[in-house]
């Protein structure tokens, strides 16, 4: 458990001074910034130079949710999403992240721009009929908002450690045998991650709930 607090509190201090890297029309502009890694694209044409500025950007991905249905990257583009990685059989974090995520997810349900993707870590236990149950469970009867996700282990690991930042990893030497973060991670339409937030602390949830309507169309 302390390796797993070592690693989250590195990843909000990362996190922050990733905060410190937008603009300031950004930051004024959304009050959120554009977290991630950026960099500057110059092209000069006709003796002009124009720059282009390219954010860090969530991969391409296709997995399976409770409901047996394909879930991409093409089918939360434009919306507004919330990702977190958890397992079933998770003896430790993941029963605390859920009882938060359900007040997010009680509070935006019915907003057709708003989605939440929980990927699961343990695709092997978990398979679409297991996350079924256990969406049942915390009273998520359909997928049009919550997805519980699974599929190949090393995609999720994968776009778990380099498109959304966190730790999503096998790790038998940790409780249940998985390795994992508590960050909720707040993504906007175009793919580009706005805010990161300790899914264990209500705190950080309340505040990941009133920053979602700042990404939300009106």
């Amino acid at each position: 458990m302390k390796t797993l607090q070592r690693l989250f509190i590195a990843f909000l201090i990362v996190g922050a001074f990733w905060q410190c890297q937008g603009t300031k029309e950004e930051v004024e502009d959304s009050k959120l910034p554009i977290l991630g890694n950026w960099h500057v694209n110059e092209i000069e044409i006709e003796g002009n130079v124009l720059r282009d500025t390219v954010y860090h950007e969530i991969a391409d991905f296709e997995f399976t949710n409770q409901m047996g249905q394909k879930v991409s990257k093409a089918d939360v583009s434009g919306k507004i999403y919330v990702a977190d990685f958890f397992f079933t059989t998770c003896p430790t974090i993941c029963p605390i992240m859920k009882k938060e995520m359900l007040r997010v997810y009680e509070t935006y349900k019915d907003n057709p721009n708003f989605l939440i993707l929980s990927h699961t870590i343990d695709p092997t236990h978990d398979t679409q009929e297991v996350l079924k149950s256990y969406a049942e469970k915390l009273g998520v009867e359909d997928a049009s908002t919550w997805n519980f996700l699974t599929g190949d282990a090393e995609k999720i690991y994968e776009i778990g450690q380099t498109s959304y930042l966190t730790t999503a990893m096998e790790d038998q030497n940790e409780p249940g045998g998985f390795l994992h973060s508590g960050a909720f991670v707040l993504v906007d339409g175009e793919g580009h991650i706005r805010g990161v937030y300790d899914g264990t602390k209500s705190d950080q949830v309340d505040r990941l709930i009133r920053d979602i309507p700042k990404l939300l169309k009106p």
